[in-house]
């Protein structure tokens, strides 16, 4: 089984090292990181990056798609070279997997026009814009599509994944593997039920398109 994983250059690292964490440790699974251009993806931060070793032009076909977000997920959503090479290798897929606001570009892709969908609960209203219905879960699945929440439940929806894929008893050895009991600091499950002004604070971030512009902060030199 192939799991591919499309990076692009702004794309937030855990939205796509979260669910590989997972899924590339299903038995069998062959994993590869591919972008429009071999070679190292910068993250959103610009600290660091991830080694695409292969281009479009060599992955033709996968098992399971994998796409992450990040504030590069914009610029992606108007890309057409890469909404092309979703919507072919969706064509191909068995799963397709979106994190975040990468599952706004599967939807830019039209992908998940008439579907029910998870993402980052910020992005919501442009998800509707794409066709799609909002999910408020951590993951949710619609067919072959699932998708997540924001950022660390990409850990949550590979774990789903790969209960459908491998069977609940390796899906709870990997969660065991890997350590995953949340425990955080604060209380709050859920957007709505942050404080008014630490809301207010990320609210006010994400309408001035603040993930955006940290997209077209400069590369960092690898």
């Amino acid at each position: 089984m192939r799991l591919s994983i499309l990076i692009y250059d702004g794309f937030t690292t855990l939205d796509a090292v979260g669910g590989y964490e997972i899924l590339s440790r299903l038995p069998g699974m062959e994993t590869e990181f591919v972008a429009a251009t071999p070679g190292v993806i910068a993250a959103d931060t610009r600290a660091l990056g991830l080694l695409a070793w292969k281009g479009f032009d060599e992955v033709r076909s996968t098992d399971i798609l994998y796409v992450p977000g990040g504030p590069g997920g914009f610029a992606m959503e108007k890309d057409e070279r890469f909404l092309a090479k979703l919507r072919d290798l969706d064509a191909t897929s068995t799963w397709t997997f979106g994190v975040c606001n990468g599952v706004g570009i599967l939807g830019a892709a039209g992908l998940l026009k008439g579907r029910t969908a998870a993402c980052n609960w910020f992005y919501q209203k442009r998800l509707a814009a794409h066709g799609a219905t909002f999910s408020p879960a951590r993951y949710h699945r619609d067919g072959k599509y699932v998708t997540t929440a924001g950022v660390s439940a990409g850990i949550d929806g590979a774990l789903y994944l790969a209960s459908l894929i491998a069977g609940e008893a390796v899906a709870k050895a990997l969660q065991l593997g890997i350590e995953y009991y949340p425990a955080p600091p604060f209380p709050e499950k859920a957007p709505l039920e942050a404080p008014k002004e630490i809301y207010a604070l990320i609210e006010g971030f994400e309408k001035s398109e603040g993930r955006e512009q940290l997209a077209q902060r400069p590369v960092f030199e690898a």
